[in-house]
């Protein structure tokens, strides 16, 4: 487990909650490996759970989410529509208010600047639940390839599904996510599902397991003195998950020397712009999404001081900032050229069809729409564990990651694919949703799939934010590598798909 980072590192680890029961877990990725990558740290240890006090009769619910984002609201949407749990009650708790219904009207011609790239199964999971109707209602922006390439190096990786007529992923603004989620919760109400809004959490208490069913459930507090009882409570709370802290989960975390810095893009001319395009920086990548054939979003990530910078330039000065990145070949290391030519026939030879690494060039950035450029720090996040007796965690309160591969959202729609079929399990069978022998089997089918997503996108980070000579040499080889081997993109196509 990932503790073992920290035994080794000489720190003993506090055990969260001693009420609570062991868990053991065989994973068949070890996240200690992706661990011992990085120096030994210390893990922020979030507060341990808080020992309940007896209560009078309150309200229960089989299963409590906390949180109404993308996640939280697909979770209790996805649970309201299985027909093997028609018979539990879910309570979806947001802190906020209701999200607005957009409409073609309300959503006018702007374009928000927090986007999304979707990938095949979180579209077939916001399917099943009815929102992906009403997503393409809204709009979304399909993409057929993607492009990414080394500002160091002539080297390359391309992207796309034969005769590129598959789809890669959809960019889709949250707020059109939400909205379509939203919708389906409404549509809910009244059945199995309810929602309330304007909610927060003050207080979990988890009973020592072990007693009579009803004795071991979890007692909730609300902020506004509502108390609630359920068989399960699911933290969908973001990266600062109260669910976390209140069930005195471990977790490990650290910030990135970089902030990300997005807008929405006006594009110099109209293009069909179905290409996702992506440059590594010696400070960062820079990626460009298709939103329509004359707009893109923009996620660049680089040094706080330059984020900074790009937010204060003019409009005309960012664009030229941006083309600049994408066109500038200042960090080209020429030294490496001969051998990366050199090793690139030879690639040719082992893969005749090189049509796919034919480079292309991204579209030119006339302008910004206004009021759209924003900037949030980057940092990663990972619970040691994504389970405890009675308590769940799922997306950004188990895991965040850089958002170089676009795997934020798409982990969090796999978190809830996951716990809804354990929960259906569970279910049919007659068991406890809450019992940590149901929980641990979703903690380990996530955990075999996140945590080698989180090592790749943790060192794929590190290694293009250096201009070393060896660095660039190796990434070189291996993008180069990886673009000629079809079976291998496939592959990596078909994981980023889960």
């Amino acid at each position: 487990m990932i503790r073992h980072l920290f035994l080794q590192c000489g720190v003993q680890t506090v055990r969260a909650a001693p009420n609570k029961l062991p868990i053991v877990t065989v994973h068949a990725w070890s996240a200690s490996t992706f661990l011992q990558r990085q120096q030994c740290q210390l893990p922020v240890l979030d507060s341990p759970a808080r020992h309940c006090s007896s209560s009078s009769e309150t309200p229960f619910y089989d299963v409590v989410i906390i949180g109404g984002g993308m996640a939280g609201g697909a979770l209790a949407c996805a649970l309201g529509n299985e027909v093997s749990l028609a018979d539990h009650t879910i309570l979806l708790l947001d802190q906020g208010k209701k999200p607005p219904l957009l409409t073609k009207e309300t959503l006018g011609t702007d374009y928000s600047n927090r986007v999304c790239a979707l990938n095949q199964q979180s579209r077939k999971l916001l399917s099943g639940i009815g929102a992906w109707s009403s997503i393409e209602k809204l709009r979304c922006k399909p993409f057929h390839r993607m492009q990414v390439w080394d500002a160091c190096s002539d080297s390359l990786i391309t992207f796309n599904h034969p005769d590129l007529i598959q789809e890669i992923a959809f960019i889709v603004e949250n707020d059109v996510t939400v909205s379509a989620l939203t919708k389906q919760l409404d549509e809910l109400q009244g059945q199995n599902v309810t929602v309330k809004y304007e909610s927060r959490l003050s207080n979990l208490c988890v009973p020592p397991q072990g007693t009579i069913d009803q004795e071991s459930w979890v007692k909730l507090s609300l902020k506004d003195g509502t108390k609630i009882k359920t068989r399960l409570v699911v933290g969908a709370d973001g990266a600062n998950s109260e669910v976390r802290r209140f069930g005195g989960f471990d977790v490990t975390r650290w910030t990135y020397d970089q902030s990300a810095v997005v807008a929405t893009l006006n594009l110099a001319e109209k293009t069909e712009n179905h290409v996702a395009w992506q440059r590594f920086l010696p400070t960062g990548p820079i990626a460009m999404l298709p939103l329509n054939e004359a707009q893109s979003s923009l996620v660049w990530s680089t040094t706080h001081d330059e984020a900074e910078n790009l937010l204060s330039m003019s409009e005309d000065d960012f664009s030229e900032a941006i083309n600049h990145a994408f066109w500038d070949d200042s960090h080209h290391v020429a030294s490496l050229d001969v051998i990366n030519q050199i090793f690139a026939d030879f690639m040719r030879v082992v893969q005749p069809d090189d049509s796919s690494s034919v480079r292309q060039l991204p579209p030119s950035v006339s302008g910004v729409q206004s009021g759209s450029r924003a900037k949030f720090p980057l940092g990663l996040g990972h619970s040691m564990h994504y389970v405890k007796p009675r308590i769940a965690l799922i997306g950004d309160a188990a895991h965040r990651v850089h958002p170089l591969a676009g795997q934020g959202i798409n982990l969090g729609f796999g978190d809830v694919l996951s716990l809804k079929d354990t929960l259906v399990q569970t279910a049919l069978r007659g068991g406890d949703i809450g019992s940590i022998s149901s929980l641990t089997d979703y903690e380990t089918q996530r955990q075999r799939h996140v945590v080698p997503v989180m090592m790749v996108i943790d060192a794929l980070k590190r290694l293009y934010s250096t201009t070393n000579p060896a660095a660039v040499f190796a990434r070189s080889l291996g993008l180069q590598a990886t673009n000629a081997l079809k079976p291998l993109k496939d592959a990596i196509i078909s994981n980023a798909s889960l």
